[in-house]
């Protein structure tokens, strides 16, 4: 069974090495759509019963580790030394520094590493993280799945 919740977070960011309005400082409402597999919780007198897991759970966890660290930040790569400089002069800014361009398939790669080791099967029913879709706005996504063997 698959399940998904999705939530959002605005962020700041640029892409350094752009050749358009990308390389410019500006932000996103970002939508991130996690995807869970897992067998429905049958234990009679469980509270998740008939679920693979509450959504409120899964908010949780989610907004624990990632979305709240993103929410209002600015994601910029560690090479992009003019920004860099320039958020480390402002006091108390909430920055996310990256080790790669933050493009929406990078962040969603970075996310569904993150949210991959936060979702564990802490219910006997087999819980693993499938997929991450990151909206970037609401025309363009990137998808980051499992690998399958």
């Amino acid at each position: 069974m698959l399940i998904t919740r999705k939530l959002e977070f605005d962020a700041g960011h640029r892409i350094s090495t752009h050749n358009s309005q990308c390389r410019h400082l500006h932000g996103h409402r970002y939508v991130i759509e996690i995807t869970l597999s897992g067998s429905i919780i049958s234990e009679k007198g469980n509270a998740q019963q008939g679920m693979v897991m509450d959504f409120s759970e899964v908010k949780r966890i989610a907004s624990e580790v990632l979305v709240d660290k993103w929410d209002h930040a600015f994601l910029v790569y560690s090479g992009d030394t003019p920004v860099m400089q320039f958020l480390q002069s402002l006091e108390d800014h909430k920055t996310v520094v990256l080790d790669v361009q933050p493009t929406a398939e990078n962040l969603a790669v970075i996310a569904f590493d993150i949210l991959n080791a936060a979702y564990q099967d802490n219910y006997g029913n087999h819980l693993q993280l499938e997929h991450v879709r990151l909206y970037e706005t609401p025309n363009c996504w990137a998808d980051a799945s499992r690998a399958v063997d």
